[in-house]
């Protein structure tokens, strides 16, 4: 899988989450060097709930920098937010962040909003508590800023939605034995591609690669 990832050299990569299991710093340790073994120089990386158990989130600091931070790629703009909290499962990303990523996607860029937990709920997620606390007030905010696409992670189950043409787009599990029902280790590859500068019309591919480097598409819109 990692080599897969470096074969497609990407230009940007977002890991949303649950890079441990406890937030021990032997785990991060261990994550760090995996981690600096994908060549891409640009990466996002948002902490889930595993990741803050234990205090956890000051080892994710020291190694990563900010829980919470906002790249201007190459017209594409990508903001990651910290929606976890200390030893509590449920998600929550609160009306004190609101402001700055309204400011973080005022400009005409494509934009991407990467955190850990769900937006909206998924199939095959079983009782539904994944979603974020403030799920609603999120999505009305992204909806105005006219994100284009949201990346989450959390329950290991990949999927996507198309919501008034944002792409919601769930990650399975690259590396991790915990798959629910028939699903397998994977990552997503999206493509975006600008069709037309003058009208800032955005060509969208949403692919599925699993081990091996078997490719799936799985939607592709223009928006």
């Amino acid at each position: 899988m990692l080599q897969s990832i470096n074969q497609l050299d990407p230009d940007i990569v977002v890991i949303t989450g649950d890079l441990t299991e406890n937030g021990f710093s032997a785990e991060y340790d261990g994550v760090k060097k995996f981690i600096d073994r994908i060549a891409c120089k640009d990466k996002v990386l948002v902490p889930g709930n595993h990741d803050s158990k234990n205090a956890g989130y000051i080892h994710f600091e020291d190694l990563f920098e900010n829980r919470f931070s906002n790249r201007n790629l190459g017209g594409v703009t990508v903001v990651g937010v910290d929606s976890s909290q200390p030893d509590i499962d449920e998600g929550h990303l609160g009306r004190e962040n609101y402001g700055w990523i309204k400011e973080a996607f005022s400009g005409q860029n494509f934009k991407i909003f990467a955190l850990h937990h769900h937006l909206v709920p998924i199939p095959l997620s079983g009782r539904e508590n994944s979603v974020l606390v403030d799920a609603g007030d999120v999505l009305d905010l992204l909806n105005r800023c006219k994100v284009n696409l949201v990346l989450c992670g959390h329950c290991h189950i990949p999927h996507v939605w198309n919501l008034n043409n944002m792409l919601v787009v769930n990650a399975g599990t690259f590396c991790s034995s915990k798959t629910r029902g028939k699903t397998t280790q994977c990552f997503n590859l999206i493509q975006a591609e600008n069709e037309n500068s003058d009208n800032n019309n955005w060509k969208v591919r949403v692919s599925r690669v699993f081990p091996q480097g078997k490719m799936e598409l799985i939607t592709k819109t223009v928006m």
